[in-house]
Formats: structure tokens, C-alpha cells, sequence
């Protein structure tokens, strides 16, 4: 699934088997308000709109923003992973620390020396 972020509609959305989710949000200074959820029926239960918090809570987190959840969902996501934003944070840090120290480009290591 991919989620898509429309900066100018302030809305991130997926479209899949023909349906679109969405959350939508408004940005005020430096506050992303998360204000509407909705996930049609038809594709509901799979974890759609757990991954449209995810990459709002990604694009806020990029963006040094904080998140108030308005929304009902929102604010039930975020009580269930109150630490996905420091969490997330981590987990990047640490990914872009291993892709510096072992680049793509090296070869795997064989565990012989020379």
C-alpha cells in the first residue's frame, strides 16, 4: 500500500481496490491537526488507516511539527503508540547509521581475511 501526502490539500490518502482512505489535516505555525479519518467500509479492517497515521506521524516528525488528534482515531492511535514518534526516530537514526558504516556497494563478507 502506498500513501500518498497532498501538501496543498493538506491530506494523506491511498487508493486501493478502486477506494480511497484519507486523513486530513489542517497546519497551523508548527501544529499539524489531525482532523478526519475515513476508511470505506470495502477495505476496512486491513490497516489502512493505522498506515495513513504512520506517515502523517513520519511527515510531522520530518518536519519538526507537533500533532494534536482532533480526531477520534487519531487521538485512539496515538494513546496506543504514545511512543511511535521517539520510536520512529530511533529506528531511523540507527538505519541511517548502518547504511553509512556498510554501504550497499560493499561486498559481502566472505569470513576469510587477507
Amino acid at each position: 500500500m502506498t500513501v500518498e501526502h497532498d501538501t496543498a490539500q493538506q491530506r494523506f490518502f491511498t487508493d486501493l481496490e478502486g477506494h480511497r482512505a484519507l486523513l486530513d489535516y489542517q497546519l497551523s505555525r508548527d501544529v499539524m491537526t489531525i482532523t478526519h479519518t475515513e476508511v470505506p467500509a470495502r477495505i476496512g479492517g486491513r490497516g489502512v488507516a493505522a498506515e495513513l497515521m504512520k506517515a502523517a506521524l513520519r511527515a510531522a516528525s520530518a518536519a519538526g511539527w507537533s500533532v494534536n488528534p482532533a480526531c477520534s482515531y487519531a487521538a485512539a492511535y496515538m494513546r496506543r503508540h504514545p511512543d511511535r514518534n521517539e520510536r520512529q526516530h530511533t529506528e531511523d537514526l540507527l538505519d541511517e547509521a548502518l547504511a553509512e558504516s556498510f554501504p550497499a556497494s560493499d561486498p559481502p563478507a566472505t569470513g576469510r581475511s587477507n
